[in-house]
């Protein structure tokens, strides 16, 4: 009987032929391998099999690369089909890897992503969320938002802003950064755009403004004349340091305030400056003093701080700004006092926003600027504390709340210079260093320093005299007198300057005219002379007829007892009269 075997079942023995084995490898390559080894060498067949070989390889790596382009295409898409992950913001961390964030306005408990770093996660940044509500990214803070102004800062950090009228009050907590931030009420912090956070602190850029790093280096060897309001400038602030043991025996209030009133141009500023610069010198000295005995009470002072104002610089349009303004100056000054600066706040033109209460309810403006002011004032303790020095032209419009004992202790008039006090002055402007026409040191010995002082005597001559080509002004007065004002009596400091600074520009014009001039040309005495007559042709220092009010600040006398202002307008002599009386 014949053996018909299935070729599929193994063979005795249990152990399957060579072919079975090849046949049960997958591979191609393998196949193709096993075959090639199967032929002896020469075989043609060979040939194709090789061909065969690279054409299977070939289809493979196509393959492979379909496979792997595949995978990347569903990998965008399933990227671009995926829920979108949200950005919310961070409110607290109360765990290690739990936090607790706000996304879309509700408020989440969310885990964290324990790949994210520890010291990203601050307090007010914005967070991404995926679908799970899992922080998975911090972004930082945003960069955009509104800026509030601080109200009042809560005992526990938080921070009460004010808003506008009709809304309510906000109370906020901090950043991170914000953290042992130091705030006072006026600062400006900028908020997070869902107004839970409070991120940023502005500078105030207006008091960055008025404020100087250091205390001017105005010395008192640097104003010409005044020496009646510098002793008495220097009495009011220096002898309490200078002799504290004698004043504190006496029981003597150190004063908090100065007032320097008189014509404009005359140096009030430089005097405030140099007040300035002498007073912080001395606390300086008298506390390093007080510190070596054991007896310094305030912060020690280490610099100083110049915060000059002028007061139309304070007026704003906007109701209850200008107080904001008021407040922000002062707590500007005690802030600075803390870091150990002794702030000096100088108001230039204090009239026009200290003026009287009744004067300014006739423009029917409410006027709140007075009692801020006298308010503020109030709060400081003495000069160790923060130094007041206001400046004005017209002392009689500043309201006397402002000016009472308490507030405004002493007030320095500043006048006109009188003839010794210009030629202080000259000297002052007219330095040594500047190079004088070789004539008028030939007429001088060649004596720098004698030929300066012969013309300085010689420009001064020519401005006091009392000639009918120096006649400024007639006024009348309530008694009947008139009284002609020459060019003497309304010189000030600033006209003096003027005039030299002409000279100078005439000593420049003719060398540079002049290509080659001699060494030995400079200023001469004609070129003051001439600068003298055009300061006053041209200098504009006397306003038009018609503006009465501008007059009387030029005036030395009380306003009540003038009743009549005349100028006198140059043309030619022939025509040369009084005008009109002006008031």
């Amino acid at each position: 009987m014949s053996d018909h075997r299935n070729p599929d079942q193994p063979e005795s023995g249990g152990q399957q032929s060579p072919r079975r084995e090849a046949s049960a490898s997958s591979d191609p390559i393998e196949l193709i391998e096993e075959c090639l080894a199967a032929f002896p060498d020469g075989d043609p067949r060979q040939k194709l099999l090789y061909k065969l070989r690279h054409v299977v390889t070939a289809q493979s790596v196509a393959k492979d690369r379909r496979d792997t382009e595949l995978k990347k295409l569903n990998e965008v898409v399933a990227k671009l089909t995926a829920p979108a992950n949200r950005v919310g913001l961070l409110l607290e961390v109360p765990a290690e890897t739990v936090a607790r964030i706000v996304v879309g306005g509700a408020e989440y408990y969310a885990n964290i992503d324990p790949r994210l770093p520890v010291e990203d996660l601050k307090i007010g940044t914005q967070i991404l969320v995926n679908e799970a509500y899992t922080v998975i990214k911090a972004l930082g803070y945003d960069r955009n938002g509104p800026v509030l102004k601080v109200a009042e800062v809560l005992p526990d950090g938080r921070i009460r802003f004010e808003q506008d009228m009709g809304r309510q009050a906000l109370i906020l907590q901090r950043s991170s950064d914000l953290l042992g931030v130091d705030l006072k009420a006026g600062d400006e912090v900028r908020i997070e755009p869902t107004h839970r956070i409070a991120i940023e602190k502005f500078e105030n850029r207006q008091a960055r403004t008025h404020l100087l790093d250091e205390v001017p280096s105005v010395t008192w060897e640097q104003i010409g004349g005044q020496h009646q309001a510098i002793e008495a400038i220097r009495k009011a602030i220096e002898y309490p340091l200078l002799h504290a043991d004698t004043f504190t025996k006496y029981q003597f209030t150190q004063p908090k305030g100065f007032l320097l009133y008189g014509p404009p141009g005359c140096g009030k500023t430089l005097i405030g400056q140099a007040a300035a610069a002498s007073l912080a010198q001395l606390v300086r000295e008298s506390q390093g003093q007080a510190a070596a005995d054991g007896k310094s009470k305030n912060p020690p002072v280490t610099s100083g701080a110049f915060l000059h104002i002028k007061g139309p610089e304070i007026l704003n349009m906007w109701l209850g700004e200008s107080e904001r303004i008021v407040r922000d100056l002062f707590a500007k000054a005690r802030a600075r006092r803390k870091e150990g600066a002794l702030p000096f706040i100088f108001i230039d033109e204090a009239e026009s926003v200290l003026g009287t209460r009744r004067s300014m309810r006739s423009f029917n403006i409410n006027n709140t600027l007075v009692p801020m002011f006298c308010a503020e004032m109030d709060g400081i303790e003495s000069l160790q504390d923060v130094v007041i020095i206001l400046a004005s032209n017209r002392p009689d419009l500043i309201d006397p709340a402002v000016l009472r004992p308490g507030r405004i202790d002493r007030k320095i008039k500043v006048a006109r210079p009188s003839r010794e006090a210009a030629v202080e002055i000259l000297a002052v402007y007219l330095t040594p260093l500047l190079p004088l026409d070789r004539e008028l040191l030939e007429r001088n010995g060649q004596d720098h320093e004698a030929a300066r002082r012969a013309v300085i005597e010689q420009v001064v001559d020519s401005l006091f005299a009392r000639t009918d080509q120096n006649r400024v002004l007639s006024i009348r007065l309530r008694n009947g007198q008139n009284k002609v004002l020459y060019r003497g009596d309304l010189v000030s400091g600033a006209i003096l300057s003027s005039i030299v600074q002409r000279a100078k520009e005439k000593a420049i014009e003719r060398v540079v005219a002049q290509a080659g001039a001699p060494a030995g040309d400079g200023i001469r005495a004609q070129d003051l002379l001439d600068a003298v007559q055009e300061e006053y042709r041209e200098g504009e220092m006397l306003p038009p007829d018609d503006a009465a009010e501008e007059w009387l600040k030029l005036l030395d006398h009380h306003p009540e007892q003038v009743v009549g202002v005349s100028s006198f307008r140059r043309g030619r002599p022939t025509e040369e009269r009084l005008v009109n009386q002006i008031i």
